[in-house]
């Protein structure tokens, strides 16, 4: 009973002046809510509208705190949610950066995995001379011609590895650990300058994994020397046409090669700024790394910009491998490089060579020989290659058959762009050579 006693005199105390408290009389308990002799809780009646409120009365205390609350509260739910937002974007951000850096160090890694087993080129371009020169998108390293005939013990006949047009080409030994290829180009006339000026300046501005890389080039009198990375499994020629006629080329190897040219294509048509053409696509510049990836080499050749004619570019290639209206009429463009690589797929799922000598005064061609037979299901796979026939689906057979029927065509609108033919051989090789089949074991 104290404690009411206290209660509502300390609050009234509080509020109201204290000389109104000495001089005007109590208040009679109709006007006081809360008296000694009540037994009602001091807050526990709510004011009606004929009760007059004083300002400082409990009840508007206990709205205001209440009030104060659920401010706090909403504030604590509104910063949660933002550092809960925060949180996530970071993670996502997180994430996405641990993605591209995986892609980037996949892509690094294949495009390393040719280049001297995994050795890095600078301890040798270190010891190249520093002259240098740039291109639009990069440099080629000056060697000295005497760190050259040193590699190549004076070029000598035992270390000569392949032929090309203008000379021939040779391995390099730089030291015990780091291999190179080396071509040696005889100046004797405009066309070997303008070839070994043309791939210089190329090769200086491409940089893809289906590319061969050029490490720098040399000059001495009237000859001229390109360095090369090492291919250890040479050219798809060699391979093909040579002692071992293919036996080292499983299908599925076959495939991963004709996609690694298709990509190498597609960056030449498609990626690059202006395109180029390759224009002279065959067999013998398409080298072999150690896991028989290819690689297209040898851009003597090769033009940039759209559509040429008769007017502007010098008829030149390779019998077999031309396209027929680069032929008769000088007519260049992409589709060109797609007639040639129909033609190399054809040696891939073939085993035979472009063109093959019937008589002394007669040759045939292969896309003549087996154009009647591609298309015909019953003697298609009688034309294969011994050496892997019988060894694929023949649903996927009669798919790269279809491919290289398409990509030969006489009639240049007809032929697929290098992209469509990309995407077509991409389901035929297994994922681990880089296709997209997932082969299951019977």
């Amino acid at each position: 009973m104290n404690l009411l006693f206290i209660i509502p005199i300390f609050g009234f105390c509080y509020f109201a002046p204290i000389h109104a408290l000495i001089t005007h009389p109590p208040l009679s308990p109709m006007a006081d809510p809360v008296l000694p002799t009540q037994k009602k809780p001091p807050f526990s009646q709510i004011p009606t509208q004929n009760q007059a409120v004083s300002p400082g009365s409990s009840e508007i205390r206990v709205v205001h705190h209440e009030d104060l609350n659920k401010r706090i509260l909403v504030a604590l739910i509104v910063a949660s949610s933002l550092l809960v937002a925060i949180l996530i974007l970071l993670s996502c951000l997180w994430i996405y950066r641990l993605k591209r850096s995986k892609k980037s160090n996949i892509e690094n890694a294949q495009q390393s995995q040719d280049t001297s087993k995994g050795l890095s080129l600078g301890p040798i371009l270190d010891k190249f001379n520093p002259l240098r020169m740039t291109g639009k998108k990069g440099s080629v390293t000056v060697i000295e011609y005497e760190w050259l005939v040193s590699a190549t013990n004076n070029f000598h006949e035992d270390n000569v590895i392949g032929h090309g047009a203008f000379g021939s080409v040779y391995k390099a030994c730089f030291n015990d650990h780091f291999l190179a290829a080396v071509k040696r180009i005889h100046v004797a006339g405009p066309d070997a300058h303008r070839a070994f000026e043309n791939e210089i300046s190329c090769l200086s501005r491409i940089q893809h994994q289906n590319i061969v890389n050029l490490l720098g080039y040399c000059i001495h009198g009237d000859t001229r020397f390109l360095v090369y990375e090492m291919m250890p499994n040479g050219s798809l020629e060699s391979q093909l046409h040579g002692p071992s006629h293919g036996a080292s080329l499983s299908w599925q190897q076959r495939m991963k090669v004709a996609l690694d040219i298709a990509r190498g294509l597609e960056y030449l048509h498609e990626r690059c700024t202006p395109p180029v053409i390759h224009r002279d696509l065959k067999s013998s510049n398409i080298l072999l790394g150690s896991n028989f990836n290819a690689k297209l080499s040898d851009f003597g050749l090769a033009i940039t910009g759209g559509i040429h004619g008769k007017n502007n570019i010098k008829l030149s290639g390779s019998l077999g491998y031309v396209a027929p209206e680069y032929l008769l009429d000088g007519k260049l463009t992409d589709k060109s490089d797609v007639y040639a690589f129909g033609v190399v797929l054809l040696e891939l799922l073939i085993g035979r060579k472009p063109v093959e000598k019937m008589s002394p005064s007669q040759c045939q061609s292969i896309v003549t020989w087996a154009m009647p037979q591609l298309t015909d299901r019953s003697k298609l796979p009688n034309i294969v290659d011994p050496v892997i026939r019988d060894t694929m689906d023949l649903k996927h057979l009669y798919q790269v058959a279809a491919v290289a029927v398409l990509c030969v065509q006489p009639e240049p609108s007809y032929r697929p762009l290098i992209t469509d033919v990309l995407h077509s051989l991409i389901p035929l090789v297994p994922t681990e050579l880089g296709g997209s089949l997932r082969v299951t074991e019977s």
